[in-house]
């Protein structure tokens, strides 16, 4: 069987290494450095990850390994359809016959995208890693596999890099207004135009495709993204006998964001209108929802085990710009979409971050307990202009001190007194600053 595709093969890797390398924005994903590992990039569908993996071979290219050295390959083509995992073989066979210099003594570096629609796949890369002079890239997303599950099918042999929409700096780079200085430096001209460009952001999203469109097109791409992902990664792939219950489900997620969700609250309200289905297949609707990276949700903070599941998650979506598809009122939520810009910055910084309920009643948005052990206490608030808002943002932060005594409090707004003076301890950044950077906030 082999012998069909060889042809197909040889002429795919030549066509790949021939081909001029696209011009893309740069993406700021974290990579694991770990050696011996296969790298699965991961994330929503359209979120970029094809083009980050042409990405990183370009920047290989750049650091001096020659294109007979990299090769990225795609398994989505309708000549492979049929390939089996017994036929993966012809892959490295062919891309060596073009290369021998490079068997053994040299690295090479392949990039495997919609390697997931080969059954078997998984032995085939295991076998390359433990046998081959090869560094892997794995990628996909389509319904046969969830792109997580890429990662997750290799058993500890594939380490997870998670590309998600752009964020607020990558979405300045991609337009040709990333700031070329430190955001102390910007005059205030600068840091209004930061301002425009952040509330821009927060409305349109972060979508790639999304970026530069009207108003009606990127309502459409984003219902279009919405319907591929309930339809092809969650109904067809689970067999989901009601979707409708599916789809009230994402409107009142997605329709309330930031706001507190109880599966059994939500239960109640569908066996009141008569829908019978059990609480179970609503926890595996907002497991699969997350599997697919449509939305988030962050739990309580607790030691408790008991109090972290009786307790509502909060449920924030991939993209800000989805919001305006399940907004009712019509009208654009920017505190919740400047919330949820913060807790995607916290969450590429690899934060575990869960929401405080505090001990006089106060509820803090983020507790955000990072890699290397420091805890950030984060409160989000649109507009400080108001006296009594920014006592009442204060004192939540300070409610925390028994808890946390040792942790950063931080306040991040779009809208700043010119003149505050602030307790100790608690920290104001301004957003569109702390956003550009929250891997080096500073007390300002």
């Amino acid at each position: 069987m082999q012998s069909q595709f060889r042809t197909i093969v040889r002429q795919k890797i030549l066509d790949s290494q021939a081909a001029a390398l696209p011009t893309l924005t740069p993406r700021d994903v974290w990579l694991p450095a770990v050696q011996g590992k296969a790298l699965a990039v991961i994330g929503m569908r359209r979120a970029g990850k094809t083009s980050f993996l042409w990405q990183q071979l370009a920047q290989r290219h750049r650091q001096g390994t020659p294109r007979e050295g990299l090769l990225y390959f795609s398994f989505e083509d309708e000549r492979l359809a049929d390939l089996q995992a017994s036929d993966l073989d012809v892959l490295v066979d062919e891309y060596y016959r073009l290369h021998p210099e490079w068997r053994e003594a040299q690295r090479c570096t392949l990039f495997l995208d919609e390697i997931q629609t080969v059954t078997g796949w998984e032995l085939f890369v295991r076998r390359l890693l433990d046998t081959e002079n090869i560094e892997l890239f794995l990628s996909g997303s389509s319904a046969k596999l969830l792109s997580r599950e890429v990662a997750t099918s290799m058993r500890g042999r594939a380490l997870e890099a998670v590309v998600t929409p752009f964020s607020f700096r990558e979405a300045l780079r991609h337009a040709g207004q990333e700031p070329s200085k430190p955001s102390d430096r910007l005059t205030k001209a600068e840091h209004s135009k930061l301002d425009h460009a952040l509330l821009g952001y927060l409305h349109t999203g972060g979508f790639p495709e999304a970026q530069a469109i009207d108003a009606r097109s990127r309502i459409e791409l984003m219902r279009n993204y919405v319907d591929v992902v309930l339809l092809r990664d969650i109904i067809e792939r689970h067999n989901l006998q009601q979707p409708q219950v599916l789809r009230w489900l994402v409107q009142q997620l997605l329709g309330n964001t930031a706001g507190a969700f109880s599966i059994n609250k939500f239960h109640g309200d569908l066996k009141s209108r008569g829908v019978a289905i059990g609480k179970d297949s609503l926890h595996q609707m907002l497991a699969h929802l997350e599997d697919s990276f449509l939305l988030t949700s962050i739990e309580l903070a607790s030691d408790s085990v008991r109090r972290r599941q009786v307790n509502p998650r909060k449920i924030y979506p991939v993209d800000t710009g989805l919001m305006a598809l399940f907004e009712l009122s019509g009208k654009p939520n920017t505190g919740h979409a400047l919330e949820t810009a913060v807790l995607h910055a916290l969450q590429r910084l690899g934060a575990h971050t869960a929401y405080v309920h505090t001990p006089g009643g106060y509820e803090v948005d983020f507790c955000a307990q990072l890699p290397q052990g420091e805890t950030w206490l984060v409160q989000v608030c649109l507009d400080l202009t108001d006296p009594a808002t920014l006592t009442r943002e204060v004192r939540a932060l300070q409610d925390t001190q028994t808890l946390w005594p040792h942790a950063r409090r931080m306040l991040i707004s779009l809208t700043t007194p010119p003149v505050l003076a602030l307790p100790q301890g608690i920290e104001l950044h301004r957003a569109t600053t702390w956003l550009l950077n929250p891997e080096t906030a500073q007390n300002p």
